[in-house]
């Protein structure tokens, strides 16, 4: 797989980011991350020091109502993003052609608004 994003600059945007979301009063998952050198099934770690090749980082954030958002970013520039908004308001959001950890953090701000309606600053 291309390395297009890279995972570390992304997690580190998480991190930033996770402040403004945690004060907005989402909760944010621990940032997990999948080794491409794992035998397969791939497991999840918590522990980035544990993850020699990562190519994908993820998290799971959740709001009130039951709403989730589970975006999980590869290293090819395209993510996994699934939510539950509401009862009849879940599914997939289009996510490819990432080229940058702040093309991420555009889309990410976007994605949080879009599933929580809230739009947090940086921090």
């Amino acid at each position: 797989m291309d390395r297009v994003v890279d995972l570390d600059e992304v997690a580190a945007v998480l991190a930033g980011r996770a402040v403004g979301w945690r004060s907005a009063g989402l909760g944010v998952g621990q940032v997990t991350w999948r080794d491409a050198e794992a035998s397969w099934p791939q497991p999840l770690e918590t522990d980035r020091a544990g993850v020699h090749d990562p190519d994908s980082v993820g998290v799971v954030i959740s709001g009130p109502g039951e709403a989730e958002l589970s975006v999980v970013l590869f290293r090819g520039g395209w993510a996994d993003v699934d939510f539950i908004a509401g009862l009849d308001d879940a599914g997939s959001l289009p996510a490819s052609g990432i080229a940058s950890a702040s093309d991420f953090e555009a889309r990410m701000n976007r994605w949080v608004a879009r599933v929580f309606g809230v739009c947090v600053a940086v921090q």
